[in-house]
């Protein structure tokens, strides 16, 4: 198919004699047609950027749309604006399939007292646009048809039930089936999957996860334990590490009002070792002052209503590893919740604890020893006992992060010994105790 937005972006081209760029409705690169000019101002940084990244900025983005495009029937002009990076002005053909909106056409206007094209070449250019909206459409309905296909290899049982299941969705594909993918979720999820998801192979809706890890050849159902529905989306990547884009996708599907933050997680995404351990290394401290996770008692399934969050799995090539990378992404949105300052997108590979805790159990991790502390009359001695194993049982770090005297900070931890029958000094006690405290915030 992507042959065919190629062929139709360069008939536009041919038509208009101007090379031609294809977005989808969310600004992301489809196709462009090739720039055999000598004027370089055929080349201005927005149509550069948008080819080298596949994607326009927000401010770009902003710019256009105040002209109603989204809404247009026909072609727009748009006149060029400097602060956003638009040197040169833009005619836009609308993409549109039954009356939605699919995506844009866009070329360089000629310069102020050009003739521009002309009404008919116009008017022909529409028509090829919306054989492009036909296409787009269709690419979309065929992602939300693999829907059924999709949630039965996220909720099948282990064995013949899910090798089946897997097959049924490879063959579904096609050859797409054998490209790279991320899985993501999103829960909880209200109501029933979107039409489309920019760059998806796949969503659908799964049910809750029931309580109890289950036996082997159990039906494993897929949403997070006690968040009820989960959206599940198979991304299509172009790379490993080029994560960027799916994070964004994930970011739009969930609350406004999350998205900086889940656009800081894009940016995270390529930040160095030495750069991530810096910024945990401060996160206790960072926590303790704010309420954040780290300073503020653990939070049991009873806490009030669930934020929505986002789990974003390791890449896999092929279908075969997709069951396992759905239950990293599910762990990874569990841990979203856990510890607000993984963000409102959190990948696998960055929620550090939780890989392993999320995969003990469904349902949080109820120990004797640390039943006593979870309980809301001590809030503050599980919030020092969490501080505390978080700077590495380093008194003079804890005690900083808390804000309290050491001595104090002494104290809180003898109550701790003795609600819990714990020793602080053994280093096995030590780790039950720190796993007991981080456990009792998975959702």
């Amino acid at each position: 198919m992507k042959g065919d937005y190629q062929d139709l972006v360069d008939e536009i081209s041919a038509l208009l004699g101007a090379p031609a760029t294809l977005e989808n409705r969310d600004f992301r690169l489809i196709a462009f047609g090739a720039h055999n000019s000598d004027d370089d101002l055929a080349m201005d940084p927005v149509r550069t950027r948008s080819i080298l990244t596949r994607q326009s900025t927000a401010a770009v983005r902003s710019w256009f749309e105040g002209f109603g495009i989204a809404r247009a029937t026909g072609p727009v002009r748009i006149p060029a604006a400097p602060d956003a990076g638009v040197f040169r002005g833009r005619i836009c053909l609308p993409v549109r399939f039954r009356g939605i909106v699919q995506g844009y056409v866009w070329l360089l206007d000629q310069e102020p007292g050009a003739p521009g094209p002309e009404p008919a070449a116009l008017d022909a250019a529409m028509e090829v646009a919306q054989r492009i909206g036909v296409l787009l459409a269709e690419e979309a309905k065929a992602g939300a048809d693999l829907s059924r296909e999709f949630q039965a290899v996220l909720t099948a049982g282990r064995g013949w039930q899910q090798d089946m299941a897997v097959a049924a969705l490879r063959a579904a594909l096609g050859p797409g089936g054998d490209g790279l993918h991320a899985a993501v979720c999103v829960a909880p999820w209200p109501g029933e999957a979107p039409a489309s998801v920019p760059g998806a192979a796949a969503v659908c809706v799964v049910p809750r996860r029931g309580g109890g890890a289950g036996e082997a050849g159990d039906a494993p159902a897929a949403g997070p334990a006690g968040g009820g529905p989960a959206l599940a989306a198979l991304l299509r990547l172009r790379s490993t590490d080029a994560l960027a884009p799916a994070l964004t996708a994930v970011a739009r599907l969930l609350p406004r009002t999350a998205e900086p933050a889940a656009a800081a997680a894009a940016g995270a995404a390529a930040a160095g070792p030495r750069a991530k351990a810096a910024a945990g290394a401060g996160a206790a401290a960072r926590a303790a002052g704010s309420g954040g996770s780290a300073g503020a008692a653990p939070a049991g399934p009873s806490g009030g209503a669930q934020r929505m969050t986002a789990g974003v799995a390791d890449p896999v090539r092929g279908l075969a590893e997709l069951p396992a990378a759905w239950e990293q992404a599910v762990a990874a949105a569990r841990a979203a919740v856990a510890e607000p300052r993984l963000g409102p997108v959190a990948q696998w590979s960055q929620i550090g604890p939780y890989r392993l805790l999320a995969s003990l159990a469904a349902d949080p991790v109820d120990d004797p020893a640390a039943r006593t502390l979870l309980t809301p009359a001590h809030r503050e001695l599980a919030r020092t006992a969490e501080v505390f194993l978080d700077c590495a049982g380093q008194a003079g770090r804890a005690a900083a992060a808390l804000g309290i005297h050491r001595q104090t900070l002494y104290y809180r931890l003898g109550r701790v010994e003795q609600l819990t029958g714990l020793d602080l000094d053994a280093g096995e006690d030590r780790l039950l105790l720190h796993m007991a405290l981080k456990a009792s915030r998975l959702a």
